[in-house]
């Protein structure tokens, strides 16, 4: 959607607790993804650990222009605090876009001794309002998460705050603890949410009802209001749970808020939102509605606290929780969209063969998070191309060969070939060519964002 650029645009933020759930969510349409590693993370049972792997997760982001963010969303013990520079050191390096913190000591540290890493105020800061939110932008802070239980216009006041971004749960379970802050998980079986460790006890019956148990937050009708409120951000919940439930909200809100930027657009700016009929025409279709429910159902959806203060219908009460997918043609679509094949890279290539020249092919793509800069990658032959009487190199077999692209996450969309006729390059020579220039072109990607030896 080139015609948008100009269009201010919110962030989907997809949840990732594996390797897998990154695929998901970048072949889903995400542009940014959160997960955690090994340790410190307000999720400790997510299958996200190991430094390697959260290495690739980066990795495979950055190659697709897509943004990671990293937990340290624990409270931090005073002992944990020295670890934490050995630990962050390698994923600082690798360029993590961000770091998400509860703990303020940890927040004050980590803007010391990594200059440059961008500070999010995770929800458990508890952000009410702007005066909390202002002094944190002053401590280094780029975003913050507020509570959950603000109101759009509690949210606005946020975002209205010069210098500092706000992003929102859009969709996802809620907490019955105001802002996650809960110990109750602690009291009753000494394992504490706050050091992501949660039991989960107000998913419990109690005397039969489920009346601590919310029904999970969807905001896909409020997209428009979200814009409006000045909300950078729209956080999916969700790090304990499947790559498909990660593929498919993913996707939903894809497609809904591409069809908001297109609105904004046909209509001549974001003042068409006010325009009642227009939010009518942004409603939510019943089928993608009915996806949401079929990937997880907890009992039914709510708005959460987006124009109300509570109520009891966000409460589950007798419902039990149904967490099984039923529908398995929701299950077989959703696979084949976003799960079986990777999103691809579109690249463009030019190709000389010259006879007497080394083979030469240059590939490149547009930087989707940096207006104007192209990723650039040059490649040639170690022989000179020789002239042939009897097997001469067609332009159609030379262009299918350098189009074969493979299991490298590119797609090659255009190429331009300059050669000569009748002559002979061998399949080996023109297959090596073509990895060399698609290998350097992602080592130029992915690197772009690297901070070797920046850590102080």
């Amino acid at each position: 959607m080139d015609e948008l650029k100009d269009i201010k645009k919110m962030e989907l933020l997809a949840p990732a607790g594996s390797y897998e759930s990154v695929r998901a969510a970048v072949n889903a349409g995400a542009d940014a993804v959160y997960m955690g590693g090994p340790l410190f993370s307000a999720r400790a049972y997510a299958e996200s650990s190991g430094e390697d792997m959260l290495h690739d997760a980066i990795d495979l982001c950055h190659l697709h222009g897509v943004r990671i963010y990293m937990t340290l969303n624990t409270l931090m013990k005073d002992e944990e605090m020295e670890r934490v520079r050995d630990y962050l050191k390698p994923y600082y390096e690798h360029g993590i876009d961000g770091v998400i913190i509860q703990d303020l000591g940890l927040l004050m540290y980590i803007r010391e001794h990594f200059p440059g890493l961008p500070l999010h105020a995770s929800t458990q800061m508890t952000v009410t309002g702007p005066y909390f939110a202002r002094m944190l932008r002053d401590h280094g802070v780029e975003r913050v998460v507020p509570a959950r239980e603000l109101s759009l216009s509690e949210i606005k006041e946020i975002a209205d705050i010069d210098g500092l971004s706000v992003e929102v749960f859009a969709h996802g379970a809620l907490c019955y603890c105001y802002s996650g802050q809960c110990l109750m998980s602690s009291c009753i079986g000494g394992r504490s949410g706050n050091r992501g460790r949660c039991a989960g006890p107000c998913r419990l019956p109690y005397d039969g009802e489920y009346i601590l148990s919310l029904k999970d937050l969807n905001t896909l009708a409020s997209l428009p209001e979200l814009y409006l409120s000045g909300v950078s951000s729209l956080k999916i919940e969700g790090r304990m749970k499947s790559p498909l439930y990660v593929a498919g909200v993913t996707g939903v809100y894809r497609k809904y808020l591409d069809r908001l930027y297109a609105v904004i657009q046909e209509n001549g700016g974001e003042d068409c939102l006010y325009d009642k009929e227009i939010r009518r025409e942004l409603y939510p279709d019943r089928e993608d509605l009915r996806i949401l429910s079929e990937i997880f159902d907890r009992g039914g959806s709510t708005d959460g606290y987006l124009k109300k203060q509570n109520g009891r219908d966000m409460v589950q009460l007798s419902e039990k929780p149904s967490m099984r997918v039923r529908d398995e043609e929701v299950i077989r679509d959703l696979t084949e969209r976003y799960l079986k094949e990777d999103r691809k890279v579109e690249i463009s290539g030019r190709a000389s063969f010259i006879s007497g020249r080394r083979p030469e092919l240059t590939v490149w793509t547009e930087d989707p998070l940096s207006t104007g800069n192209v990723f650039k990658a040059e490649a040639a032959g170690e022989q000179t191309i020789q002239n042939s009487k009897n097997a001469p190199l067609s332009e159609k077999e030379l262009r299918d060969r350098l189009s074969r692209t493979g299991g490298t996450g590119f797609l090659m969309k255009d190429l331009d070939i300059r050669m000569d006729e009748g002559i002979f390059v061998s399949v080996g020579q023109i297959n090596a060519l073509r990895r060399m220039a698609l290998d350097e072109l992602r080592t130029r990607i992915i690197s772009g964002s690297r901070r070797d030896g920046r850590a102080v």
